[in-house]
Formats: C-alpha cells, structure tokens, sequence
C-alpha cells in the first residue's frame, strides 16, 4: 500500500490526539470464506477502511458478532448465497495501540450520526479511521453496527501480523442454523 495522500481534518486529528489509546489482547472473532487466509486483511472500501488506502482486518470480539456481520452481507442477497462456504476464526490478538470508542455515542463528537451508524454511508467513519492510522494507532475498538457486539478493526500495516495474531481454531458456518436462530430470536416477544 502506499503511503496516504489524503489531507486530514485538523480537528479530527486533534480530536484523535487527545484521547487515550490502549493494548488489546485477548480472543477475536472472524469469519472468511472457507480457503481464504484468516489474517488476511483488506484495502476494499469498508466502514473504517477507505477504499486502496491501507489495509485492515475486520475482526469482532465476540463470536456472534463475527456471525451477525457476514451473516448480514449474505441476506442482502437476492436469494441466499448457498454454494459459498464460510468459515468462523477464533484469534488471539494483541495490539498495543488502539482507540477504543465503547458505543455509537462515543463517535458522535466525531460526526458520527448515531440514526445513521448501520447505513452504507462510510464516510464519516472512513475519516476517523484514515486519521488514526495517519496518527500510527494500529487500531480501532468499535461498535458494531450487526450486533451488540464491539469489533477490533487492526491496521495490518502497524502491527506485525504474525507476531500479533494467532489463528487458534476454525470450524465451518452453518448458515442454515444461524438463518434458524436468527428467525427464532426475531418472532420472541421482546422483553
């Protein structure tokens, strides 16, 4: 990848600067298509990773979380993709440098437009994420916007991967049981 060329906000920077980073270490979660390198990142254009800038690897603290983000992508699907097979990834990461931001509202004196987090409009979030690798954390602790579950996006280019991330299991999705639990959850009487 090559080096940014974008022109930050100064007070996005500034904002950034001033709030405290701290090391990850623990279990992650993350679900790839079965084959593809779980440590793998990607420079495609996501939430937090504007498109050909630099790398990132979308991981989620808790399994279900992982699940809820791909499993999400899937149903938007005209017609459920049934020949792709998916595997889930449990990881031990360690980062030492991380923003975390612990719900949508801690992003909101940001930009971040809470009604608006779970759209496809990135780019706000693409900022942030732009600037806090600018300002070399090697990652971001957010909510997601699939689950009540927070997600651990990691700079791959600031860390030294096969250092910092480990592959400790893998098992293969079923997503007709997820799509099951996912139903079931939906028709229960909220509480």
């Amino acid at each position: 990848m090559g080096r940014l060329s974008r022109q930050h906000d100064r007070e996005l920077l500034d904002a950034l600067e001033c709030r405290p980073s701290e090391a990850f270490y623990g279990e992650t979660w993350r679900v790839t298509a079965k084959g593809r390198d779980a440590l793998r990142g990607s420079a495609a254009g996501g939430r937090w990773s504007p498109p050909g800038e630099f790398e990132v690897l979308y991981t989620s603290l808790a399994r279900a979380g992982a699940l809820a983000e791909i499993g999400y992508r899937l149903s938007l699907e005209p017609v459920w993709p049934s020949r792709i097979e998916h595997e889930l990834h449990r990881i031990t990461t360690r980062t030492d440098n991380a923003l975390r931001f612990a719900d949508i509202g801690s992003l909101s004196t940001l930009g971040v437009d809470g009604r608006r987090y779970a759209s496809f409009d990135y780019a706000v979030t693409q900022a942030i994420a732009a600037a806090a690798f600018f300002l070399d954390f090697d990652g971001l602790i957010v909510p997601s916007a699939r689950s009540a579950a927070l997600n651990l996006v990691i700079f791959t280019e600031k860390i030294d991967v096969g250092e910092r991330l480990k592959v400790e299991a893998s098992e293969p999705v079923d997503w007709s049981v997820w799509r099951s639990q996912q139903r079931k959850r939906r028709s229960e009487p909220s509480a």
